[in-house]
């Protein structure tokens, strides 16, 4: 049986309200996207943030009449919010095992020459690799957006064994649990959000990590413990505020690994490091930043 599929672009103001409307009218389910391409970073505890561009959809059963369906949401919409509706994109769309469509979108990726990301349904192509198994969560880090890659590729890269990892901002725990298979002694990750630590967690369970080699930390509790390599994949505004601390949980000789900087914002966070770190020219992958250093003598 198809469906009818309802597509209304929003922004963060209208989107829960949009949702609820589309519930009300009778969509059997609604789901919100990103309309332009906007990452989104683990959010602070309590609030769910959404894309400055979303797009709202609904799916309604094939009976509807589709022309008496966007009336009748036009005219609920200008009854509770005195506005007329942006344009509704009417389609039929075929029915289908939808979660086994959602995970055939996500298959292995390759960083580097021994890294890869394996979601749990799928093989590992290479056996013989670094296979870090992740799948895909809501609102944390798997490897497919260009700023996790930079720094992915970097950690391939190295040579990390018998290494003190510090991942500040550490979401799924990708990139720890990368440089523990790749070979680093221990790991510290950082995050604000207690659901990232537990999603942390998990994945080092999945992956057969030792709990004593990670261990994990809201912001303020977290060891003065000198790294050898300093991860940190956030935003550019958080690893200004983050230099003095990130520069006095870093070795001297030690590495930072900086990521989540746009192209334009790369200049200010150098500026901010350049007293404790020789910075490295930029590495750049689309309009996405990874910047990196080696720590001063004190």
């Amino acid at each position: 049986m198809p469906w009818i599929q309802l597509q209304i672009p929003a922004d963060p103001d209208t989107a829960d309200q949009l949702e609820d409307l589309l519930m009300e009218m009778g969509a059997s389910a609604v789901s919100m996207e990103d309309a332009a391409d906007q990452p989104l970073y683990e959010p602070d505890p309590g609030t769910t943030p959404l894309w400055s561009q979303t797009t709202v959809t609904g799916l309604f059963q094939s009976d509807h009449d589709t022309e008496q369906l966007c009336a009748d949401i036009r005219n609920a919409w200008h009854q509770q919010t005195q506005q007329e509706l942006a344009d509704i994109d009417v389609s039929l769309v075929e029915d289908q095992d939808w979660e086994r469509a959602w995970m055939d979108e996500f298959h292995p990726l390759q960083f580097g020459r021994r890294l890869w990301i394996v979601p749990s349904w799928h093989d590992a192509p290479d056996p013989e690799a670094v296979n870090l198994l992740l799948d895909p969560g809501l609102a944390f880090g798997t490897g497919t957006h260009p700023t996790t890659a930079l720094c992915l590729e970097w950690l391939d890269g190295q040579d990390v064994t018998g290494q003190q990892v510090v991942d500040y901002g550490c979401g799924s725990g990708i990139l720890g649990l990368a440089a523990l298979l790749l070979g680093a002694r221990h790991v510290i990750g950082v995050d604000t959000d207690p659901q990232a630590l537990e999603a942390s967690r998990e994945n080092a369970r999945r992956n057969g990590v030792d709990d004593s080699r990670l261990d994990l930390y809201l912001p303020g509790q977290d060891p003065d413990t000198a790294a050898d390599v300093m991860l940190a994949n956030i935003l550019a505004g958080p690893l200004i505020t983050l230099a003095p601390r990130l520069a006095q949980l870093t070795r001297p000789g030690g590495h930072l690994v900086l990521s989540g900087i746009l192209f334009n914002q790369a200049r200010e966070v150098m500026s901010a490091y350049e007293p404790w770190f020789i910075m490295d020219e930029p590495e750049q992958k689309e309009d996405w930043i990874r910047l990196t250093g080696q720590r001063r003598d004190r």
